[in-house]
């Protein structure tokens, strides 16, 4: 069972920083996850919601201000290039692309990436935004796409076939074990997310899922 560290590992430290990211890959996460935004000049940044609240109350929204400015509100606010220095290819990096986001700058951040000897099979691309990941299959064919879908098998199964890809995010709150069971049997990687009971995960395992996603790595944790 593949375990995936959430926004780096969110239950043990600050989400999508840096030092997020390291607690995860400490903890032996098979893979970790970082969600990808873009700011009005143009960097990649990690951050999950469309806005940032400071510690004043203050709400920016990350594509309408410039990165420094940004950085003055959230002082461990890391970019796309700071976090994958931080991983080093020591484990892959599952990247999520908001709705609505600007993919050219973060296709042009992987393409440093991969140019600098990063491999396609270091890095994951997956979006709720079905246009964007067509976008992203086009600009990056031979990296891998998943799909993220809260609820509906039929639309997400739909949505992968045309991307060419087997993989499956899907929420954990509505899969049962005769929809995991099916999966399987058709050939499809299902990942529930976000799930942080070992027991549950488990038990899914033998139904079927391919691996889970984790704000506790910690709990799943296992030697290597």
């Amino acid at each position: 069972m593949i375990i995936i560290g959430h926004r780096g590992a969110r239950g043990l430290a600050p989400e999508n920083t840096v030092a997020g990211l390291l607690k995860a890959v400490q903890h032996n996460v098979d893979l970790v996850e970082l969600d990808l935004r873009v700011t009005s000049d143009g960097v990649v940044v990690l951050h999950h919601n469309r806005a940032m609240i400071d510690r004043a109350g203050n709400k920016l929204v990350i594509a309408e201000h410039p990165f420094k400015a940004l950085k003055d509100h959230k002082a461990d606010l890391a970019t796309f290039e700071q976090a994958a220095e931080s991983i080093n290819r020591k484990v892959p990096i599952l990247i999520e692309i908001k709705p609505k986001v600007d993919t050219a700058p973060i296709v042009k951040a992987i393409k440093v990436l991969l140019n600098k000897g990063w491999q396609p099979q270091d890095l994951l691309l997956a979006s709720r935004d079905y246009r964007i990941l067509l976008r992203l299959h086009v600009a990056l064919p031979a990296l891998q796409t998943g799909v993220i879908e809260r609820w509906s098998g039929v639309r997400g199964t739909w949505r992968a076939r045309r991307l060419g890809t087997r993989r499956l995010y899907m929420n954990r709150l509505w899969l049962w074990r005769g929809f995991i069971v099916s999966m399987r049997r058709r050939g499809w990687e299902l990942y529930p997310y976000t799930l942080n009971n070992p027991a549950q995960a488990r038990r899914w395992a033998r139904f079927g899922i391919a691996g889970i996603i984790t704000d506790y790595p910690d709990r799943f944790e296992t030697k290597k």
